[in-house]
């Protein structure tokens, strides 16, 4: 029997018509296995997963292969999106085992949860020396059936390995000017000067790296920093990896010279491109910036934003190509032909010039992705942007890829943040009305009574997995950056809360390390740990964020000093391994910094001069700087009591370090006090 049908993961239900009979993630489902004694096959996905829908089509709905499955093993599958932890921990052992991993993960383990066998994807026969699935199941249940000692002692030594393996902390003391220019100069080294990005083929959007390199420029000056970051931004907004009609990004780039995305979008990746984005406009002023940082805004609200205000949390990279086919990219890609028959043949002809688009094709079969390649050539932005809209409106008529729209909490963190950011700096309301239902759903629906997080939610119904340690601290840095757009105190204080569990759930008290799960989590064979940064931040790097903002904005010596010994794994790899760890060194500028704490107040936040300060504090390069506005009375935020008017005036109070500028009512004065 299949036991998918009602969960709220949509990853799961692509795969409750299976005629394998899957189980989710359950004490039930090992204890089955040792009821039947026999071992747990773990197929671990996600929804935007190519491969994981082509070994689903080729194997999971192969009544043979189904029916093998459900007579030797208990089959368990899990969205990674859903359990990062259980996702986590066999990750690092399929790694360790093979040295390589990735989606689909199949691990094969004893009704224990101790795995003694690995994989990804399988093909359903043999092909280019791998075994065909049905071969690696019939070896598996020989070793299970003939073996099983030697099993079980194999699934011991991995969990032992496993349970042995420590991260290199270093202790709890933060880098320094030392780490920091160290760290810079490993990214120098990396860095590809012809084609922006660092390493070669796949790239991935570096944009925590980005952030730490706007951080270090606004600190210490560092042109070389600022210039990583222009150059990588522009030839991101420039390739395939931006959908050059709808806005946003794409997973990574299948090529060095980001052409040729992979074409599923990623709620995170677009929210932290976003903030990127609107970050390098509020340093340079750059138009690029702008323009893309609100495509992109917009791209989140108009495609993943779900009925309950929350924000869905992929698109597919397969869509139909119009011949019941699935496949990749045909969304998205064009031919000289398909120009002509939406545009006409001269319209088609500038189309083609200014977006890359070829005879022989950049993509498969003749097709292009569409760019913005650099040329000589002028445009007539009207035409252009006729063409643009035209296209767009065709390929509306296109089958769209599939939406996962469950609510993830760590990535609606991360969009309230940008959404919010962005609407303020752009005076764009709307999108910071976008963020204030992200962050109402999150509160309405994902805290319970004592403010701990559920990791997802769809449809308006929660799940059922708990928060994990991303999700506590990307959904605090979301709420800090709405109490600092919004004037609305209550947001300070739902991060308070959620910053308190990670205090005593989540750190170690003896170290100050932390961990991915709770203490009084569900206990896998190891508690995951991993500090590093990869497509989003680290639960370990995001949560040293929030605590030193939330310090700065209420004088909280505990989460300082926590944000400060989380900060010691900064030191350590830093210098070592800059592009693994930029949220990390980002958040080390803004400790190095102070971070300023501005205090805006003023008769009302309507009150245009009270405006254009609170604007001004926003629009401030300083790195991690936190802002509060409110009247003088309000009491809504411990900066700003005893915080008064200057002569009936509105006035901008700024600090670090426990010292404080004189107050100023003059919004160039404020500007020059957190620029440079």
């Amino acid at each position: 029997m299949n036991r998918l049908a009602g969960v709220t993961s949509p990853y799961l239900l692509q795969h409750a018509d299976n005629p394998v009979d899957w189980w989710p993630w359950t004490p039930d489902a090992f204890e089955e296995a040792r009821r039947r004694g026999v071992p747990v096959f773990l197929s671990v996905g996600y929804s935007a997963c190519h491969w994981c829908h082509v070994m689903a089509h080729e194997s999971f709905e192969d009544d043979d292969t189904a029916a093998y499955l459900n007579e030797h093993f208990v089959s368990v599958k899990v969205d990674r999106e859903e359990r990062p932890d259980v996702d986590a921990v066999y990750m690092e052992a399929v790694q360790a085992a093979t040295g390589q991993g990735g989606w689909p993960m199949s691990v094969f383990m004893t009704p224990d949860g101790e795995p003694f066998y690995f994989g990804t994807y399988f093909p359903p026969a043999p092909r280019q020396g791998m075994p065909s699935f049905r071969q690696v199941l019939e070896g598996v249940r020989g070793a299970w059936t003939d073996r099983r000692d030697e099993v079980a002692e194999v699934a011991g030594k991995i969990v032992r390995d496993l349970a042995g393996r420590e991260i290199s902390y270093g202790g709890p003391e933060a880098p320094g000017e030392q780490e920091l220019s160290q760290a810079l100069l490993g990214l120098t080294r990396e860095y590809d000067p012809q084609r922006g990005g660092f390493g070669g083929a796949p790239k991935f959007p570096p944009s925590m790296v980005i952030e730490f390199l706007l951080r270090h420029h606004a600190r210490t000056g560092a042109e070389g920093a600022l210039q990583m970051a222009q150059d990588t931004c522009e030839r991101m907004a420039r390739g395939g990896i931006y959908d050059q009609l709808g806005g946003g990004f794409a997973r990574y780039s299948v090529d060095r010279d980001w052409v040729v995305p992979h074409f599923e979008k990623m709620l995170y990746d677009n929210a932290l491109l976003c903030r990127v984005y609107a970050h390098l406009w509020r340093a340079t002023g750059s138009e690029l910036a702008r323009r893309v940082a609100l495509e992109t805004a917009d791209f989140m609200v108009r495609e993943l934003r779900t009925g309950e205000g929350g924000f869905a949390s992929a698109l597919d990279a397969d869509s139909d190509d119009g011949s019941g086919r699935h496949v990749e990219g045909a969304y998205y890609v064009w031919t000289p032909a398909q120009l002509r028959e939406v545009l006409g043949d001269e319209d088609a002809g500038l189309a083609a010039r200014h977006f890359g688009v070829t005879e022989e094709g950049t993509f498969e079969h003749g097709a292009s992705v569409l760019q913005l390649p650099r040329q000589d050539e002028v445009f007539d932005a009207a035409r252009i942007a006729s063409v643009r809209e035209r296209l767009l409106s065709h390929r509306a008529g296109r089958p769209a890829p599939g939406r996962d729209d469950k609510v993830v909490a760590a990535w609606n963190g991360l969009a309230v943040a940008a959404l919010a950011e962005t609407g303020a700096y752009f005076d764009r309301p709307d999108l910071v009305e976008a963020a204030l239902g992200a962050a109402d759903l999150l509160v309405r629906l994902h805290f319970d009574d004592q403010a701990r997080l559920t990791r997802t939610s769809r449809d308006g119904q929660a799940g059922a997995n708990s928060g994990v340690l991303e999700d506590y601290a990307d959904v605090a840095e979301g709420f800090l950056a709405l109490a600092s757009v919004t004037g609305e105190g209550v947001w300070l204080d739902f991060a308070g809360f959620l910053l308190d569990h990670v205090l005593t759930r989540f750190s170690d008290e003896e170290s100050g390390a932390l961990y991915d799960t709770a203490a009084d989590a569900e206990r896998l064979i190891r508690r995951p740990q991993d500090p590093t940064d990869n497509a989003v931040p680290s639960g370990w790097s995001a949560a040293a964020g929030a605590l030193l903002g939330y310090a700065a904005q209420t004088a909280s010596a505990p989460h300082r000093h926590a944000a400060e010994r989380a900060l010691g794994v900064v030191k350590t790899l830093g210098p070592r391994v800059p592009r693994f760890i930029g949220w990390g060194l980002a958040v080390a500028e803004a400790r190095l910094d102070g971070p300023r704490e501005v205090a805006v107040v003023g008769p009302a936040l309507t009150d245009e001069a009270t405006r254009a300060l609170h604007r001004t504090a926003l629009l401030g390069t300083a790195p991690g700087a936190v802002v509060a506005a409110g009247t003088p009375d309000s009491g809504e935020f411990p900066l700003l009591a005893d915080r008064t008017l200057r002569q009936g005036a509105p006035a901008a109070y700024v600090c670090r370090d426990f010292t404080c500028d004189a107050p100023t009512t003059d919004p160039e004065r404020l500007r020059a006090a957190l620029n440079g």
